[in-house]
């Protein structure tokens, strides 16, 4: 692998990584005395400011300020900003409350499912084997509601709030690191009065001694530095390669449920097994398409 592309492939491995551990750090809150909703609340407090560095690193205080000055644009991080905080609120639950696994499969499925979004929406085209990716999800999803007795709520939850808000930020104008930090800015109100109310009823737990202060504050990088790696990475990649690495994070919040004892049963490995192999099917036949436009290019740029 070439230093230039070298880089890209280390933040997005990086970036995934830290999504795939981040159930540790709630984790570790959560035995701290943390609450979901408190935990929540510091994350949108904290990421402000890393956001915010971020937003002058990269030189977008511009789009910031754009931004904000147009309602239509606002509305729709405002939707954004909903959907992120469903998303994160429902993560910070399950993974809090012995649920990581069927949040890892949450984010098995929502690659598939954002090729059924693309058809949907986009006019994408989806192959065959595309067809066979989503249908093996789908036995997976049904393995898994009957193992639990109930649906997969956390997963499809997860799933489609992540989908949703990756279609609204593939519509609005605004870079990654903009469109964080305005998200982080809508939820700053709400976090600040609950981490007030908590503090001034004694049951908070980030400003009570200086470990739960370290506890809070790790929320804001653990927020912000995965997303920035993955902005970086996704510019830079192909994306039958990130394609490829995305599996990564569920895979590794799956073994953090695994390890910390939570219930696995055969007919919930039945499940995993047919997500797993759609999963595999997505991978390579992103891969093979990759190959087929690289060398379609390169015949192209044959002289004749």
């Amino acid at each position: 692998m070439s230093s230039q592309a070298r880089a890209p492939f280390l933040s997005a491995l990086g970036c995934y990584v830290i999504w795939g551990f981040m159930p540790l750090l709630f984790m570790g809150q959560a035995a701290f005395g943390f609450t979901s909703l408190e935990i929540l609340s510091h994350r949108a407090l904290w990421s402000v400011l890393f956001a915010g560095c971020l937003v002058l690193l990269a030189s977008q205080s511009g789009q910031v300020r754009t931004a904000l000055s147009q309602p239509r644009t606002l509305a729709w991080l405002v939707l954004a900003t909903v959907l992120i905080a469903v998303n994160w609120g429902v993560y910070v639950w399950a993974t809090t409350h012995q649920a990581t696994l069927e949040a890892s499969l949450g984010y098995y499925i929502n690659p598939l499912l954002n090729m059924v979004v693309g058809l949907w929406l986009f006019r994408e085209r989806i192959d065959r084997w595309g067809w066979v990716a989503i249908g093996l999800a789908a036995v997976g999803v049904l393995f898994q509601a009957l193992a639990l007795g109930r649906p997969p709520w956390i997963s499809l939850i997860l799933a489609f709030s992540f989908g949703a808000y990756g279609v609204i930020k593939k519509r609005v104008p605004v870079e990654a690191q903009a469109g964080l930090f305005i998200e982080c800015l809508i939820l700053l109100p709400f976090g600040i009065a609950y981490v007030v109310w908590l503090q001034a009823s004694g049951l908070g737990h980030g400003f009570s001694s200086l470990e739960g202060f370290g506890w809070a504050l790790l929320n804001g990088p653990a927020t912000v530095l995965p997303l920035a790696l993955f902005a970086f990475a996704a510019r830079r990649m192909p994306l039958s390669t990130m394609g490829f690495i995305q599996f990564l994070a569920p895979t590794l919040q799956f073994c953090v449920g695994l390890a910390t004892g939570e219930h696995f049963t055969v007919l919930r490995g039945v499940s995993f097994a047919f997500i797993w192999l759609g999963a595999g099917v997505f991978a390579a036949a992103a891969l093979l398409r990759a190959r087929a436009a690289r060398r379609a290019a390169e015949d192209a740029a044959l002289p004749v």
